[in-house]
């Protein structure tokens, strides 16, 4: 018997909380914390927000804040960072953010860690003024975090309160190996953003696989990968709604950040070839279509790279139709899940 990889793909959301042309930053929070309550609905498993500064495209810059207003509006859903940008921030601060949402929501709480600053320089300077370093002392940071976090440290001169004895799950983010190496070291569960950088994915993931060490916090190595994902109930309208979606990377490609366009008929004329390729290579993980072109091309994804779970972003303007989108992918996860548990199995020959 063939069984889809959706069948047992654990689902989960990224917003990257994109502020939509013509709405404000409150729109914003409003959606993000609809969109959570219907993937819960949904059976996705995560809902995460990444740290980002200085960006008129994005309001998750006071990350920690947002997430404790989704898990405020959702019932069982997991909500986390994805992630926070630890070079941005003392290690005890994060522990006591972290800590506090904890307490407020049990069991609910995750914290995913990055170690690139999520901004320009000149703000990352702004962030935190000793920004030379602190990449450098990654390693480190992640391990007094792991510090404050644990019960052991009770009897500490510095302690986390709350936070101190938490069950807090620490992942590790990247779009290179390096921290794939160290989740793999500190036997951390690894998340990889394919979603804009997909050079490295499949090294990274043979690295983290090959060189894991199980740790208190996990035995066997777990991997999950970021990726687009703009579904329609037909290929055509998929295309025409993507359309705001490559404006958006074309912004990165240019260096600027404009808030979330509306779709458009064409793209033709608003890019040149060098950009359109450029956006492409960047998006190389980005899946459009309709349910049945979405199913084709997660299956090969998922069947390539063995990843246990899916993170998936949807950057599309009009929010019932990010709402379809996603609807669309738990679909298929559960008419895969049925496919698989009403399959007879062949009769024995006599």
């Amino acid at each position: 018997m063939n069984t889809s990889p959706l069948a047992t793909l654990t689902l989960s959301v990224l917003d990257l909380a994109a502020i939509l042309a013509g709405y404000t930053p409150a729109d914003t929070f409003r959606n993000s914390v609809d969109l959570a309550r219907h993937a819960e609905r949904w059976g996705y498993r995560r809902y995460w927000l990444a740290e980002h500064h200085n960006m008129a495209s994005i309001a998750s810059s006071a990350t920690a804040i947002l997430i404790g207003h989704v898990a405020g509006g959702t019932a069982s859903i997991r909500v986390g960072s994805g992630g926070i940008m630890l070079p941005n921030h003392a290690p005890l601060v994060i522990a006591e953010q972290f800590g506090t949402l904890a307490s407020l929501y049990p069991g609910r709480i995750d914290l995913g860690l990055g170690r690139a600053p999520g901004t320009d320089q000149l703000t990352a300077q702004a962030l935190r003024r000793d920004q030379h370093t602190a990449a450098n002392d990654f390693p480190r940071n992640v391990q007094e975090l792991q510090t404050y976090l644990s019960a052991e440290n009770r009897g500490s001169r510095v302690r986390a309160v709350p936070g101190e004895g938490l069950d807090i799950p620490i992942w590790l983010l990247g779009s290179s190996t390096y921290s794939a190496q160290l989740a793999a070291l500190l036997g951390l569960p690894f998340a990889f953003a394919s979603h804009f950088a997909p050079t490295y994915l499949h090294e990274a993931l043979g690295l983290y696989r090959r060189n894991f060490r199980p740790s208190s916090q996990l035995a066997e190595p777990y991997a999950m990968a970021c990726v687009n994902v703009i579904a329609a109930d037909t290929d055509e309208e998929a295309e025409r709604l993507a359309t705001s979606f490559y404006v958006f990377a074309l912004g990165i490609i240019r260096g600027t950040t404009l808030p979330l366009q509306p779709p458009l008929d064409s793209m033709e004329g608003y890019w040149t070839d060098y950009e359109e390729a450029a956006v492409r290579q960047m998006m190389t993980y980005v899946f459009i279509g309709g349910p049945a072109t979405i199913t084709r091309k997660l299956e090969a994804f998922v069947a390539q790279t063995q990843v246990a779970e899916l993170m998936v972003v949807s950057h599309i303007y009009d929010h019932a139709a990010r709402l379809r989108s996603y609807e669309i992918l738990a679909e298929l996860k559960g008419s895969a899940q049925h496919a698989e548990q009403t399959a007879v199995a062949p009769s024995q020959v006599q």
